[in-house]
């Protein structure tokens, strides 16, 4: 495509993400379903420049002021750029971001290369804060208050940054260390993630949909931290499991791997859209102990019927989604205090809930991939005040026992109840919670 029709095309599809009317990601899959004519770079460059934008949306905004001609083509602009200097600090990227960039101005008017040298110049420092946070203002006063000044801005930081590829090694099908070795033969650079031990990082963004360890089943894409929370959840050979909340069912399937493909894993949902998601999926890892189940709510009468016979329910609850900016950043423009106070409603509903569901003995967590604390500790004190009949574990405990390297690093809060907290810019992992209860025999 001629730069000047891929520059015009980001400044469509930059248009339709900034109404923030649905998520980018649909957004995004709508226009190149309209737009089939695109080849696989030129998506890439699409993408990647509309998520750019929606990443540092404040500080785009405020340098486009100076610019001319339409809106969203000087932010489309800014953002192609923002995305090549991200490329550029791959080092196995930055010959090729050097030849994007000379792309990109192929593209402008004698204007518009002046301006954005221009906006390359401005020096970081002279930046007011919400220009370099890039965070809308509902948002900075919890995460400052948990952090400190200094975290604060590293997290604010990793926040700009697109998130790592890691995948999840189906044990039932192979070893971890043969499918580094398998694809190291397809040119894919990995190592192993340095907490879970089902997990591999991947450099780059290659395409894995038709190699044949993933046709196959042996790797799913799954950040490390949903791993951690299947891992904690210690599911054993034939147990009676529920995952209340399996949506498209990542976390079910490294559940029933790690149940070795015995007992009965339910996979509940409210949506069964995302249930019918996983059929593929299921397909796939070779999973028989699986059963998804699309419920009206959590109160559904086949929920009542399962009362007490689960040795194990993981609430992974429907969130802000605070923790993964790096993938998803228009999220933290579509969120705001009123949606988040709905939210923690229904996260306690749904918690209490899925409670029910325990036998004598049994495990719960209660898990989300929000930063903020009144879905995440708030939630699990309110529960554990309501639910005396559960006993708080110590995640740092369960996670040394189940060989967890830095056990003590992804943990928060006070013994004997402590917490799973991870954090993008400490662990490198989407932001995760979970608290951890058994109940009393």
């Amino acid at each position: 495509m001629h730069p000047k029709a891929l520059l015009q095309a980001c400044a469509e599809l930059v248009a339709q993400v900034l109404t923030l009317e649905h998520p980018a990601d649909a957004v995004v899959s709508r226009y190149f379903r309209e737009h089939r004519n695109l080849g696989p770079r030129e998506r890439a460059t699409l993408a990647e420049t509309a998520y750019a934008v929606l990443r540092k949306k404040n500080l785009l905004e405020h340098l486009a002021r100076s610019g001319s001609g339409p809106r969203e083509r000087r932010l489309a602009i800014l953002g192609f750029a923002q995305a090549l200097d991200e490329q550029a600090r791959s080092s196995s990227g930055q010959a090729q971001a050097r030849g994007a960039r000379d792309f990109l101005i192929s593209a402008l008017n004698d204007n518009e290369r002046q301006w954005l040298a221009q906006c390359d110049a401005v020096p970081p420092g002279e930046l007011l804060e919400p220009h370099r946070h890039n965070l809308p203002a509902w948002l900075v006063a919890p995460l400052r208050q948990q952090l400190g000044e200094a975290d604060f801005w590293a997290l604010a930081e990793a926040m700009h940054r697109t998130a790592p590829l890691d995948l999840r090694v189906n044990l039932l099908k192979a070893k971890r260390e043969d499918v580094r070795a398998q694809l190291g033969d397809a040119a894919i650079k990995s190592e192993l993630t340095p907490y879970s031990p089902w997990g591999l990082r991947v450099q780059g963004k290659p395409a894995l949909a038709r190699l044949p360890l993933f046709t196959s089943g042996a790797v799913e894409v799954q950040d490390e931290g949903s791993q951690l929370l299947a891992l904690l959840l210690d599911a054993k050979r034939g147990e009676m499991v529920a995952d209340f909340c399996a949506g498209a069912g990542g976390k079910t399937l490294a559940i029933g791997a790690s149940m070795r493909n015995t007992g009965r894993l339910y996979a509940f949902d409210v949506s069964a859209r995302r249930l019918d998601n996983l059929k593929p999926r299921l397909a796939r890892s070779g999973l028989s102990n699986v059963h998804p189940v699309a419920i009206a709510h959590e109160r559904d009468e086949r929920i009542k019927r399962l009362a007490g016979k689960m040795d194990r329910v993981l609430v992974d609850a429907p969130c802000s989604g605070m923790g993964t900016l790096r993938r998803n950043p228009d999220l933290k423009w579509r969120q705001n205090p009123q949606a988040v106070a709905e939210l923690v409603a229904k996260q306690q509903a749904i918690l209490h809930s899925a409670a029910r569901l325990l036998k004598p003995g049994g495990r719960l967590i209660y898990a989300t991939c929000s930063l903020l604390p009144e879905e995440n500790e708030g939630v699990a004190q309110a529960f554990s005040l309501a639910q005396p009949d559960f006993q708080p574990l110590d995640a740092a405990a369960e996670l040394t026992r189940l060989k967890v390297p830095q056990a003590e690093q992804l943990v928060s809060g006070t013994e004997p109840a402590r917490c799973l907290r991870l954090w993008p810019h400490q662990h490198g992992t989407d932001g995760f919670f979970a608290a951890l209860w058994q109940r009393k025999g």
